[in-house]
């Protein structure tokens, strides 16, 4: 694995690369590509092409909303949602839930760590985790929701995998262990997992490890440019898409972002947002040159 990026060096058993000068070191692989993943430092790859489908864009959001109120009804214990970023995957698995009834604790103050999150409740989980982090991870939202949103470290570590694939397995009983050294009382050596777990990942679905695809209801949201404008014109449609901006003022953004799509830098909502504010400040013809630099450069 670690030719895909050239700057690591495995030297005397340990990933090496230099990072603005200095020398860093990780004993495991994936850490050391999440440090460069961080510096900017990860390697160019050319985007996968986007495996056609005879549901449009829309559906599948769609299906992913169905997918999300199985799980929060516990007729599914997990959900894998992939595809591009800034389009609206984590807003549509939080409203999901939310609509199903679950309360979001992910940042409440009052929770008492290590308490346990209630069934009735989800959490949301995102940059970073060590294997052992996931298990307590795993182990304080027993009875819960997990979303990892954007934490793609579980999906690549090998030990963090199998403590999932014991999360998700289809076993009426699902126990989950950690038999090395814990040093942590209030952390046991193996409990019962009876929780839902959903991943959000920029990743490509076939580059997940497949035991964790086959354990869940699996949504590819990869799209084409012209799906991602047919998205966005979608979400304007609903109305409550930057409700506090004018209609007129968000289909001119659009329609310029149409017009430029195939040299956006970035085409998602976060561009949208930024053209439309543009467009509100700048009423006269001159918004259109400014945005475009804004987003094309």
């Amino acid at each position: 694995m670690s030719n895909l990026n050239p700057n690591i060096k495995l030297v005397n058993g340990k990933y090496t690369a230099v990072i603005n000068g200095k020398v860093v070191k990780r004993t495991k692989l994936e850490h050391m590509e999440y440090v460069l993943r961080k510096a900017g430092m990860a390697p160019e790859s050319k985007a996968a092409p986007v495996k056609e489908s005879k549901f449009t864009i829309n559906q599948r959001f769609g299906f992913l909303s169905d997918m999300i109120t199985m799980l929060a009804k516990g007729d599914q214990p997990s959900v894998v949602v992939t595809g591009p970023g800034g389009l609206g995957k984590s807003h549509t698995v939080t409203a999901a839930l939310t609509k199903a009834g679950l309360r979001d604790m992910s940042v409440l103050d009052e929770f008492d760590v290590g308490a346990g999150v209630p069934k009735s409740a989800f959490v949301v989980i995102k940059g970073y985790s060590t294997p052992k982090g996931l298990y307590r991870t795993l182990y304080e939202n027993r009875n819960s929701t997990i979303v990892f949103d954007d934490c793609d470290s579980v999906l690549r570590d090998p030990v963090s995998l199998n403590l999932l694939k014991g999360a998700l397995d289809s076993y009426s009983k699902r126990v989950i262990s950690w038999r090395a050294d814990i040093k942590d009382e209030d952390l046991p050596t193996s409990f019962e997992f009876k929780g839902r777990v959903v991943f959000i990942s920029n990743m490509s679905s076939s580059s997940l490890d497949q035991a964790i695809i086959t354990r869940s209801l699996a949504v590819d949201l990869s799209m084409t440019a012209e799906q991602k404008i047919e998205r966005m014109s979608f979400l304007l449609s609903e109305g409550s898409f930057m409700p506090e901006y004018d209609m007129q003022h968000k289909r001119d953004a659009l329609d310029l972002i149409s017009e430029l799509k195939d040299d956006v830098k970035e085409l998602s909502l976060r561009t949208l947002i930024q053209v439309t504010k543009i467009r509100k400040s700048n009423p006269n013809g001159a918004w259109k040159n400014l945005a475009e630099y804004a987003i094309c450069g």
